[in-house]
């Protein structure tokens, strides 16, 4: 992990340069926006803070709204709850691993405008589904899936001639409904803050805990992203997707972006349009 001196004389340089281009801490000002990237500048706004954020391997394009971080491929043939955490974090039950600290990450996230959301809330249904409509793909909980503000997640990697740019979804397995992870955007949680004693200052979980991208709902609300589909209630769903995936311990580079990022399919004709995915209730989302 990096060593706090380090840290805290990389956050002191970022502190004022973010503050001014999102409106404080923790408080994107509406009146942001990208710079047009038509539109010539004397100054690059963004370039001490690229720089900054370079220092720690973060890349960031402010003018297309994207973030990028390296990391590793953890977790290929087990269960996953996690989509990316630091070493000391849930390591075994992660897809990536990245030494990227999670306060400087969070404030490259925060840099491009994004709003904390709201977390999930579940419990359990009352009464009770039956076994049989469970197996036909009922519920057992009422979810409020999280809500607000988010990010679109890619991970990109080289094998010789060829470039692989994926949604993180489709890096993912549902085992129990027969494809990947339903793509969507993820919703920013921005991390909580932690009290470990009285006399203990607070801390920022996601840094404490060392997780940073749930798949699977927890409440406590201690990551900076998580997915926000009905289904991701279920703990025992997710496995890695190993037939896309390069083999344990390769780096691959971890796209943030506000957007979608945009094929280019002129001149190849209409793609054929399906129906959407059921949810884990049955409705489409």
């Amino acid at each position: 992990m990096t060593s706090r001196t380090p840290l805290l004389a990389l956050l002191a340089l970022i502190a004022p340069l973010a503050g001014s281009l999102v409106g404080g801490a923790g408080a994107p000002s509406s009146e942001v926006r990208p710079q047009d990237p038509d539109e010539p500048l004397a100054v690059d706004p963004f370039a001490d803070l690229r720089a900054a954020f370079a220092t720690q391997g973060i890349g960031l394009d402010a003018t297309r709204g994207i973030v990028t971080a390296p990391a590793q491929v953890a977790v290929v043939n087990d269960l996953l709850e996690y989509l990316l955490v630091m070493p000391h974090g849930a390591a075994h039950e992660a897809l990536f691993t990245t030494s990227v600290d999670p306060e400087v990450l969070n404030t490259a996230l925060l840099t491009l405008g994004v709003a904390p959301g709201i977390n999930a809330d579940w419990a359990p249904k009352d009464p009770a589904p039956s076994q049989e409509e469970i197996n036909a793909g009922t519920s057992p909980y009422d979810v409020r899936v999280p809500e607000g503000d988010g990010l679109f997640l890619y991970a990109g990697w080289r094998e010789g001639e060829e470039v692989h740019l994926h949604r993180i979804e489709d890096l993912v397995r549902d085992r129990f409904r027969g494809r990947t992870l339903r793509r969507h955007r993820f919703v920013y949680l921005g991390s909580a803050m932690t009290q470990r004693g009285p006399d203990e200052p607070a801390r920022f979980a996601a840094s404490t805990d060392g997780n940073l991208i749930n798949v699977s709902f927890f409440k406590a609300g201690h990551t900076l992203l998580t997915t926000a589909l009905e289904e991701c209630v279920d703990q025992s769903a997710w496995l890695a997707n190993a037939w896309l995936l390069p083999p344990v311990g390769s780096t691959v580079l971890l796209v943030f972006s506000r957007e979608r990022l945009q094929v280019d399919l002129a001149g190849i004709g209409e793609l054929p349009v399906v129906a959407p995915v059921p949810s884990a209730g049955g409705e489409s989302r």
